[in-house]
């Protein structure tokens, strides 16, 4: 059969019923075009993308120059370009080739205007077509590695058996899979990727195929400072990066050592730029020599935050910090922070390696609480001595933190009891055995004790992380002179876990008890009793409203607290998230005194958007069950109200 072609533009469309439908599609879109001028002069208020099932229509749409104009009066606004919107429907087809559709195309189109042709809203029909499916992912040359590391690795590659033939999957399960390689002693690996036909026309086998090369171990280390100003010359001593590196010469060659060592580098907060990397490399060598290269950065930091939150209403805070004080990466600074919950000032100082990698931290301060059931003047210090132990894996996601935190805190406490509290006579016993003037609730005190903290990270990013886990465990033992005598215990996890890159299941589980003393009311000061509820805890209450009550419907803490909470995040926009929650939890009156059926519950929604110092969070919630007797704000009636609204940065967990 003869050919015979139409030309439009750039395309040639010959006869077949998929190429004809094209054809007129691009005849349509070109009427479209021209009425829409060409020097962007037609507004467009909506572009809509029908039949797309198969990938993230976010993805597709970040690729494309075409968009709609915002609908917030001061948003941006969006023009018809014909050259772009051409280029789009190449990329579209690209883009879905890219994912393992090539048989993709736009279909049909719409337009439609407003009377003065001044704004257009487009619609776009996809037809996808049926992907090209990897049938199986096979492997070879990979029995250098562990079997369980083998196992793990099959399941973090990015393409799965049964999925589409993505070459982005693919590029990245590649370098994950070269990165485990070479996280266990072969710094020159190689990892091939093959593809061969299937059982069916669409399948395809794709093979791995790794060359791992000579097992290595690290040999010389050198150190490269560049200051800031090449006539003062480097203020960091090579000593100082080298106590940063998880390796040393000898030890076998892992990647993940190399990108550990670069994250803490980073961590001393001294240098712009960061590189650890190979020198000379020479694949037939078991030996690999190493540079460190840094360029210093400013040593002096000046930061301030101006913020509001329904509980802290607004908020000032500021801080100067020296990340070289006195040489060897040793820290300075003052702080200070202004807001209607808490306000005063500190001194920081600290080490980084005091010995054996053992960092120390100290603090003096001068802070002002000012909670709903008492205000507290706390004057004093502490010291800790930390010691942190990083997962040595290649991958990010693989990456796991570990901290173990001894101190000392001396501080003396001046503390004065609401006057809710005060004037309730049902506590007045309660109020003399905890050492407070039963004339004006007021007590003071030295509080002498040392702290044991432990905690396991392996979230990326814990101010909004979306998979991994944080355990963590707190001791606390006053009584080591003071006034004070007790033994406090806590425990918490936390859980991420990604649904399909789309949403984050995240769980919370608190559990704390105080005690370890025969007169509780005597030893432990009222200020380390238990509260919860608001942005942070149970939501459906205010804040310190979940608590034992007094006679008269006061709260006035307790000794043993369990909160639990879940919340499903997902994207609504590429900046807003929406979160459906519920919590539970209460607060006891003695220690280790859980009752399951006296537990409080409340769900909720949230809308979260994204800022590059956290999500901003709304959350309204609504209590399940009811604290009776509970007196908010000295009015019984108040307790009427069983939903709460709640304004912060960052998750709640």
């Amino acid at each position: 059969m003869g050919r015979a072609g139409a030309s439009l533009g750039r395309f040639t469309i010959y006869n077949s019923p998929r190429r004809l439908a094209l054809f007129f599609v691009l005849l349509f879109i070109s009427f479209i075009s021209a009425a829409c001028h060409e020097d962007g002069d037609v507004q467009i208020t909506g572009f809509h993308l029908e039949g797309v099932k198969s990938i993230d229509e976010d993805r597709l749409r970040s690729v494309l120059a075409t968009s709609a104009s915002s609908k917030l009066p001061w948003g941006r606004k969006r023009y018809f370009d014909r050259a772009r919107f051409d280029a789009d429907l190449k990329r579209i087809v690209a883009f879905y080739a890219d994912r393992g559709f090539p048989d993709a195309r736009v279909v049909s189109s719409d337009a439609k205007y407003n009377d003065d042709k001044t704004k257009v809203s487009l619609t776009l029909a996809i037809e996808e077509g049926e992907p090209i499916i990897v049938e199986d992912l096979q492997f070879a040359g990979f029995d250098v590695l562990p079997p369980d590391h083998f196992e793990s690795l099959e399941g973090r590659l990015s393409q799965k058996a049964g999925q589409p033939l993505d070459a982005e999957l693919l590029t990245l399960s590649r370098s994950i899979a070269l990165d485990e390689i070479r996280d266990h002693g072969y710094p020159h690996a190689r990892v091939r990727i093959t593809e061969s036909p299937g059982t069916g026309l669409r399948d395809r086998i794709v093979t791995l195929t790794a060359e791992p090369g000579r097992l290595a171990h690290y040999g010389p280390i050198e150190v490269e400072v560049r200051p800031v100003d090449p006539e003062d010359g480097p203020s960091v001593s090579d000593s100082v990066i080298l106590d940063q590196l998880t390796f040393k010469p000898g030890d076998l060659y892992r990647l993940g050592q190399v990108q550990e060592s670069t994250r803490r580098l980073y961590g001393l907060e001294m240098f712009q730029f960061v590189a650890i990397e190979q020198v000379d490399p020479d694949p037939a060598s078991d030996v690999v020599r190493m540079r460190v290269t840094v360029t210093e950065g400013k040593h002096q930091r000046v930061r301030g935050t101006v913020g509001y939150g329904s509980e802290e209403h607004a908020r000032v805070a500021g801080n100067y910090r020296h990340v070289n004080f006195l040489g060897g990466a040793r820290t300075a600074g003052v702080e200070g922070k202004w807001s209607s919950l808490d306000r005063g000032a500190a001194l920081t100082f600290g080490e980084p390696n005091l010995f054996n990698k053992v960092a120390l931290n100290m603090r003096a301060e001068n802070w002002f609480f000012d909670q709903p059931t008492y205000d507290l003047t706390t004057r004093g210090g502490r010291a800790t001595l930390t010691r942190r132990f990083g997962q040595s894996g290649a991958l990010s996601q693989d990456r796991s933190v570990t901290t173990i935190s001894g101190g000392y805190l001396g501080e003396r406490e001046d503390y004065t009891v609401s006057p809710e509290a005060l004037a309730d006579p049902t506590f007045r016993d309660t109020l003399i055995a905890l050492g407070l003037d039963p004339r004006t609730g007021r007590a003071e005190g030295l509080l002498s004790a040392i702290t044991v903290d432990i905690n396991r990270n392996t979230t990326e990013n814990l101010l909004d992380a979306r998979r991994g886990y944080v355990l963590s465990a707190h001791l606390e033992q006053a009584g080591l002179g003071g006034d004070y005598k007790y033994l406090e215990t806590t425990a918490e996890g936390r859980h991420y876990w990604n649904l399909n890159e789309r949403a984050v299941l995240a769980s919370r589980l608190r559990v704390a008890a105080l005690g370890g003393t025969d007169n509780p009311d005597a030893d432990i000061p009222f200020f380390k009793r238990y509260f919860l509820g608001g942005a942070q805890s149970l939501r459906g209450w205010g804040r310190f409203e979940v608590s034992p009550l007094t006679g008269e419907g006061h709260p006035i803490g307790g000794f043993t607290s369990l909160e639990a909470m879940v919340e499903v995040r997902f994207p609504v926009t590429t900046n807003i998230g929406g979160v459906l929650f519920g919590d539970g939890g209460n607060v006891w009156p003695g220690r280790y005194d859980f009752n399951p059926a006296d537990m409080k519950y409340d769900i909720g929604a949230g809308v979260r958007y994204r800022t590059p110092v956290g999500p901003l969070r709304f959350d309204v919630a609504w209590q399940l069950t009811k604290i009776e007797g509970l007196v908010i704000e000295g009015d019984p009636k108040n307790n009427n109200r069983r939903w709460r609204l709640h304004f912060s940065v960052g998750q709640a967990f």
